[in-house]
């Protein structure tokens, strides 16, 4: 992982799509997400069973989202990553973010290969903490 391309992909991106988003407080994606409100990227959240988590709309599908996404974030299980990544291809994101845990080789080589920016297993609040501060 390249630090200076992930540097300039957490300073450059505006929007932020995370897939996968806990309307509970306890959960890693709703702590994460409110980190990235905090450090003001304009965020939204990917689950099908809530309009609105942290006062953010929140939509059924990336497909759904009225803006171009630079970052998708990914908070599910490894297993639908290739639905997600294929739809972030679909929609041109910049990027695809898998989570601490989340993984799929192939999936991952499909972006590349789409032109995505690829992070798996990390986490992005980590990372910008690690970079950015």
């Amino acid at each position: 992982m390249n630090e200076n391309l992930v540097k300039a992909l957490l300073t450059e991106s505006q929007t932020i799509a995370v897939v996968g988003l806990s309307p509970n407080p306890s959960r890693p994606s709703n702590g994460v997400t409110r980190f990235l409100i905090d450090k003001g990227y304009e965020v939204y959240g990917v689950n099908p069973g809530h309009s609105s988590i942290l006062n953010r709309p929140c939509f059924e599908s990336l497909s759904l989202i009225p803006r171009p996404i630079d970052i998708v974030d990914v908070f599910r299980n490894s297993e639908f990553v290739p639905d997600i990544v294929t739809e972030a291809i679909r929609l041109k994101a910049k990027a695809i973010w898998l989570q601490e845990g989340v993984s799929h080789a192939e999936s991952e080589e499909l972006a590349r290969k789409a032109g995505l920016f690829v992070i798996s297993n990390k986490c992005i609040l980590k990372e910008h903490l690690r970079l950015i501060r």
